[in-house]
């Protein structure tokens, strides 16, 4: 065996869920320096030492693959990294959401029963808790509770490793993601109107005085790594907050974005009761597949349902992050814009 391969049956292994996407790559390429990487996605990864495909809706998809990685490279693994989910923002209910989400993670629980997990790391998200107000932070202790069916799925599925891990745990709850390529929808479209000087870029269906912190993709990969890297030293049933520790309101936000783009430092921007935004919305989702395709600008974004959580603000306490992880984040949305 030469010296190089010496040096990489060395090092630990890492599983992660969902590797062939853009976060399980970014997060394989952190990692290689220190670990070997093997990957479970639906399709293969160019990114990983070791790729196995799998169906995790199916337990015996699941089952199979598992006993495949258990095969080749024996049952120690220092991490399982679980970034594989279904996400959509129409706010409507998926079948999805418990084929992938809870059910998937439960026949990736019971796959790797026979392993020794020294800590299995969940992606989830901080609207799990309850919304708050201004000047009031949520911490890991704070209300659970989620607003619609996206995390909602999140908060049964982490109740489903809390339940059936049989392995130490941490439940990272992401903040809203971001980079210099791409972003959270909401903001991304915030963007969009204000650049299109469209009309819906002045008004809004809640109090402009809210906002929900982010998280710049470099920071949420670092707090992945220190996760994993810090193993054996944090608590066995553990849940970790991760975000800027900053919130920018809605207000603030058009005004910066105003500024960059069109170097106005103000943006009028006029609270919409909600019935009426609603009704708007509603209007407008109904008619859209009566419009000509050649008069249509692009799909109707705003939902009813996202009227509702127009004024929810989530303003984190991060401190357990620097205090488990010694992580601190390096980036802030409003600078980086």
């Amino acid at each position: 065996m030469t010296e190089k391969r010496q040096q990489a049956s060395a090092k630990p292994f890492v599983l992660i869920t969902g590797a062939a996407g853009d976060i399980g790559s970014t997060l394989t390429h952190a990692l290689r320096d220190r670990y070997q990487i093997i990957a479970l996605d639906r399709s293969h990864s160019d990114t990983a030492d070791f790729s196995y495909t799998f169906d995790l809706t199916k337990r015996e998809s699941v089952q199979l693959a598992l006993r495949d990685v258990a095969d080749a490279h024996g049952h120690a693994l220092a991490a399982v990294v679980h970034l594989a989910a279904y996400f959509d923002f129409t706010g409507e209910h998926s079948p999805l959401y418990d084929s992938v989400n809870i059910e998937g993670t439960r026949h990736l629980l019971e796959a790797l029963e026979p392993f020794s997990v020294e800590r299995f790391v969940y992606s989830s998200t901080m609207l799990v808790h309850k919304p708050t107000v201004p000047g009031q932070r949520i911490n890991e202790d704070s209300s659970i509770g989620p607003r619609w069916i996206y995390p909602l799925s999140k908060t049964e599925t982490e109740g489903i490793i809390r339940e059936h891990a049989t392995m130490p745990y941490t439940l990272l709850r992401l903040a809203g993601l971001y980079d210099e390529h791409k972003c959270v929808p909401t903001l991304a479209h915030q963007i969009a109107r204000i650049y299109e000087k469209n009309f819906k870029s002045h008004v809004y269906a809640g109090t402009t005085g809210v906002g929900q912190e982010c998280i710049h993709k470099d920071d949420m990969i670092d707090a992945f790594r220190r996760t994993i890297d810090r193993r054996q030293e944090l608590p066995a049933a553990n849940e970790i907050l991760v975000g800027e520790g900053h919130c920018d309101t809605y207000e603030a936000l058009q005004n910066r974005l105003g500024e960059l783009i069109h170097g106005e430092q103000e943006w009028a921007t006029l609270s919409v009761p909600k019935p009426l935004a609603k009704t708007g919305a509603w209007l407008e989702e109904r008619t859209e597949p009566l419009v000509p395709d050649d008069l249509k600008s692009e799909k109707p974004f705003i939902r009813p349902f996202m009227i509702d959580l127009a004024s929810d603000h989530y303003e984190l306490d991060i401190r357990r992050a620097k205090d488990q992880l010694g992580w601190q984040p390096k980036h802030n949305l409003f600078d980086d814009l």
